[in-house]
């Protein structure tokens, strides 16, 4: 998995795998002639989408961002969506249990942002899967996924952050907060109303998980947005915002649904459109 050394930090990416999803929905009122210039599509128009976790090793604690699909969906959500399920695997693979983890952060509450918050135990029983975290989430997302509107009740699955709320293990966030040292939340409005990116700082540079508002590098240009957007114009304008402090500071973007380019540079290239430059990697 990616990994960098980021000031006093360390950002890893931690994949719950991929999934195929609908060209037209993932690219939205963008023509299929400009967006497949970016991303391939299958003859059934679906175009591949990862699931990017992001581990943040501060030398005092591990700080996981997101938890990605999980493995409660319903046979029919598994028939759009299939079922990756790669996270644990994939945590397990690079040396991390889920009682190493000191805290998760979810963006908000779709069921492909927080699958693996909680699972099943031998009995049934919704457990965390993180037993030893501290979870956090907006407070609003959560008020808001209690009611979701007819468009998008799909996306909220309450098993996934209803028993950890209940418990008092997820804490409800009002958008702002330092979680830790180095590590903050923002709301970036637009793919919903309460969506928070997760910001990091530490030795002089900054790194941002910026959730669903640039859910790939094909989708930094300000007009490309996701179908699934509840405000689409709200989510230019917060792209706008965020353009604002990242080319300025020169931040790091972590992008949570590109299967290829985990994190990148965001840029303006002498036309003065928007590019991604991903991080030089070290030689092996």
């Amino acid at each position: 998995m990616p990994s960098l050394t980021f000031g006093d930090f360390e950002l890893s990416i931690f994949s719950d795998g991929t999934y195929l999803l609908d060209g037209g929905a993932f690219f939205g009122v963008i023509p299929k002639i400009m967006w497949s210039r970016k991303a391939a599509a299958d003859e059934r128009n679906y175009v591949q989408a990862g699931l990017n976790s992001l581990l943040i090793r501060t030398g005092k604690q591990n700080v996981l961002v997101e938890t990605g699909m999980g493995n409660k969906l319903s046979e029919r959500m598994v028939k759009f969506y299939g079922q990756p399920a790669q996270l644990l695997a994939n945590l397990a693979a690079g040396g991390v249990a889920p009682e190493d983890i000191d805290i998760v952060i979810n963006t908000h509450l779709h069921f492909d942002h927080c699958g693996w918050n909680t699972v099943r135990d031998k009995d049934g029983k919704i457990v965390p899967t993180f037993p030893r975290a501290k979870y956090y989430a907006p407070e609003g997302e959560w008020q808001y996924a209690r009611r979701p509107s007819e468009r998008d009740s799909i996306s909220y699955i309450p098993a996934n952050y209803d028993p950890l709320v209940q418990s008092g293990q997820m804490t409800l966030l009002k958008g702002g907060e330092e979680i830790v040292p180095g590590i903050s939340v923002k709301t970036f409005p637009g793919h919903t109303a309460h969506m928070q990116a997760v910001i990091v700082e530490s030795g002089g540079r900054t790194a941002c998980y910026i959730s669903d508002l640039i859910p790939t590098a094909a989708h930094i240009d300000l007009t490309w947005g996701m179908g699934f957007d509840l405000y689409p114009l709200q989510t230019i304008e917060s792209k706008k915002e965020y353009y604002a402090q990242a080319l300025l500071g020169k931040w790091l973007t972590v992008f949570t649904h590109d299967a290829k380019v985990p994190w990148a540079y965001v840029d303006k290239d002498e036309a003065g459109k928007m590019v991604a430059r991903e991080p030089l990697r070290p030689k092996s």
